[in-house]
C-alpha cells in the first residue's frame, strides 16, 4: 500500500509540474513591424491595429497570459527572437526552408500571395516587364531572397529599406519603379491609402522563393511555446474568433489554407 501511495504521489507531482510549466508565461511578448498595413500598422493615436494584433491579443486572451509588442524592423525579428527580445514574432512573417532552420513556427496564421506594385500606365505589368528598372523591397522578408536570387539576375536594379513604409516613400516619389510585398498588404493597404491611389497591383507572382503560408516565429527548440500557440490558434478557429476577426480586416475573403 505504501508503494501504490508512493507512486501515486509521484504521479501528483509529475501533474503539478506539468500544469505548472503550462502557466509559466504570465505574459507573451510578440515582435511586430507596423509598417505593414491591414496586418500592422499604427492607428493616429500611436496604437497598434491590424489583423496580425487582432489575432495575437486574441490568442493572448485565449491563453490567459498578458500581450505585449515588441516594435522592430522586420530584418531584426529572427535577431530579436535569438537575443530574447521576444517570445514570439506576429509579423506577417513567412514559413521558408531557409527560417525553419534557426528558428521555429506555430502552427499557420494565414496564407497569401507576392506581388508587384507599380504606376498606371508606367509599363510594367509583370517581373519581365523590369528589366532596366529599379524596385524596392523590405529588408529580411521573402521579397528580399527573391529579389537577389531572381530580380537582380534579370537586370533589374534592386534596392532594400528598412521598412515598408520606406518603400512605398520612394515609390511614391519616382525613385522606384515598382515594390515587390504581399499581395494583400498592397491592394488593401497601400492601393487603399490617398498615396495608393494612382498605383496598381500585378497579379501574383508564383515562384518557390516566394511561398504563401505566415505563422508565429519563436526560438528555436521551444515545443512548450508552439504547443501553447498551437492551441491557442486552434481555440480562435474552432469558436469562431479567427473568421469575425478576418471578417472584420478582410470581409469575406479567406486567407486561412488550413494547412
Amino acid at each position: 500500500m505504501k508503494k501504490a501511495l508512493l507512486t501515486l504521489s509521484a504521479l501528483a507531482l509529475c501533474m503539478a509540474a506539468g500544469s505548472a510549466l503550462a502557466k509559466e508565461y504570465k505574459e507573451l511578448r510578440f515582435g511586430v513591424d507596423p509598417s505593414y498595413a491591414p496586418f500592422e500598422s499604427k492607428a493616429a493615436d500611436g496604437s497598434l491595429v491590424g489583423f496580425d494584433i487582432d489575432l495575437g491579443n486574441a490568442i493572448c486572451a485565449e491563453l490567459k497570459v498578458k500581450c505585449k509588442w515588441v516594435e522592430s524592423d522586420f530584418d531584426g525579428m529572427i535577431p530579436g527572437l535569438k537575443a530574447n527580445k521576444f517570445d514570439g514574432v506576429i509579423s506577417s512573417m513567412t514559413v521558408t526552408p531557409a527560417r525553419e532552420k534557426v528558428i521555429d513556427f506555430s502552427n499557420e496564421l494565414f496564407s497569401g500571395p507576392t506581388a508587384l506594385v507599380y504606376k498606371k500606365g508606367s509599363g510594367v505589368s509583370d517581373v519581365a516587364s523590369l528589366k532596366g528598372k529599379k524596385v524596392g523591397y523590405e529588408q529580411g522578408t521573402i521579397q528580399e531572397a527573391y529579389a537577389k536570387a531572381v530580380l537582380d539576375k534579370a537586370g533589374v536594379t534592386t534596392q532594400a529599406y528598412a521598412n515598408q513604409d520606406q518603400v512605398y516613400a520612394d515609390l511614391t516619389s519616382g525613385r522606384l519603379d515598382a515594390s515587390i510585398q504581399d499581395m494583400l498588404q498592397a491592394e488593401l493597404g497601400f492601393l487603399k491609402s490617398p498615396q495608393g491611389a494612382a498605383y496598381e497591383v500585378s497579379k501574383p507572382v508564383n515562384d518557390p522563393l516566394l511561398p504563401a503560408k505566415t505563422a508565429v516565429g519563436i526560438s528555436k527548440g521551444n515545443k512548450d511555446l508552439k504547443a501553447l500557440l498551437d492551441k491557442g490558434i486552434k481555440a480562435l478557429h474552432d469558436d469562431g474568433t479567427y473568421a469575425t476577426i478576418q471578417k472584420k480586416h478582410f470581409g469575406d475573403l479567406n486567407l486561412y489554407s488550413g494547412k
